[in-house]
């Protein structure tokens, strides 16, 4: 059933599922292929430990960033692991021909039958330049409805009789084993009204739009309809967070990424920054207010401190699962946040010592 491969299970002590959204942050210093060496190696370790998924997400022009190209990474870490869920949080389907995104995820679907989720966001995933060098073909965010249709009836080989596209075919494509599960992603009300019309699980992104979560939640929830999809809501939100062995290595850690983003919101991207820089750096008054405001939206902190925060905002939230992602500078404190968290939640594969509670 569709839905058996959306709903995830309980995990150790977690009250829903724990997931990883993987940006594959270049740090400064570290190589784009160190960095994503360092993402096949979480995959790995998070199989190990017991998280649901990991998702990567699609951004542009960002030297912080190396996930340009999910489908790409999505193959490769799926061959480097054995049965964690792997998809795409978001693939952005405006700068894309729908029928492109089909044959890719049609492909990653036949590759690892019933591990591949399609994610699907609006946003351009850059800036204005370099969205319009994405977008020549012409698409805009407002088709979005129309380019998910699109995209749908190719996964399915569905097309309506006299449909101008009934006769073009996306292939690959396993009838019998249907198609990877549509995720619809957002920021606000837009694509979480549409995904409960449509009775499909939506995502949205806490991690920089915390105000609108609780609103955007209400809304897909109060617009479900059930669907072959699902009987009822599925809800995940992806959530900022930093693990580290004691609280003040975590805000150390958590300014690297606060730093990048400040550089990023001036139209000035660099990779992000040591934690050494990000403690030397001058910043104006207009600068701290940000900084101020990015670090409330990151649950930090030892291990306990991080599951607290965490399940503090699931109760608050009434989410389904929860979608965790480190922004910090070095690839290895990056994954022993993640182990600290697996292992603070009791996730079955998570060695070591439980941190204090």
């Amino acid at each position: 059933m569709a839905e058996d491969n959306i709903r995830g299970v309980i995990r150790g002590s977690a009250e829903v599922p724990l997931s990883i959204l993987e940006l594959a942050v270049v740090g400064a210093g570290v190589t784009p292929t160190e960095t994503l060496k360092a993402s096949t190696e979480l995959a790995r370790r998070a199989e190990e430990w017991g998280y649901h998924r990991i998702w990567v997400a699609e951004h542009h022009g960002m030297p912080s960033v190396a996930s340009s190209s999910p489908a790409v990474l999505i193959a490769h870490l799926a061959a480097a692991t054995k049965s964690i869920r792997l998809g795409s949080g978001g693939v952005m389907l405006p700068n894309h021909a729908p029928l492109i995104i089909a044959e890719q995820f049609g492909t990653l679907h036949a590759l690892h039958p019933g591990r591949i989720d399609l994610g699907l966001g609006r946003a351009p995933g850059t800036d204005p330049a370099t969205m319009r060098a994405l977008r020549r073909h012409g698409q805009d965010a407002d088709d979005f409805p129309q380019q998910l249709a699109e995209l749908t009836a190719f996964l399915d080989g569905a097309f309506p009789p006299g449909h101008q596209l009934e006769r073009v075919v996306a292939t690959p494509r396993s009838p019998e084993s249907g198609r990877p599960p549509i995720w619809l992603l957002g920021s606000s009300g837009f694509s979480a009204q549409l995904a409960g019309m449509l009775g499909l699980p939506f995502a949205f992104a806490h991690h920089f739009s915390a105000a609108n979560t609780v609103p955007a939640l209400d809304l897909y929830r109060s617009s479900f309809q059930p669907s072959n999809v699902l009987d009822r809501p599925y809800s995940m939100i992806g959530v900022s967070a930093v693990a580290a062995d004691t609280s003040e290595q975590a805000l150390r850690m958590a300014r690297s990424g606060g730093l990048s983003m400040i550089r990023l919101r001036r139209g000035a991207p660099q990779p992000v920054p040591t934690p050494e820089e990000a403690e030397a750096y001058q910043y104006s008054s207009i600068e701290e207010d940000f900084l101020r405001d990015y670090l409330s939206n990151v649950v930090y902190g030892d291990a306990a401190e991080v599951r607290d925060g965490l399940e503090e905002l699931r109760k608050r939230t009434g989410v389904d699962e929860l979608m965790i992602t480190t922004m910090v500078h070095s690839p290895a404190d990056r994954i022993r946040s993640y182990e600290l968290v697996a292992q603070v939640y009791d996730l079955p594969g998570a060695s070591g010592e439980r941190p204090a509670s």
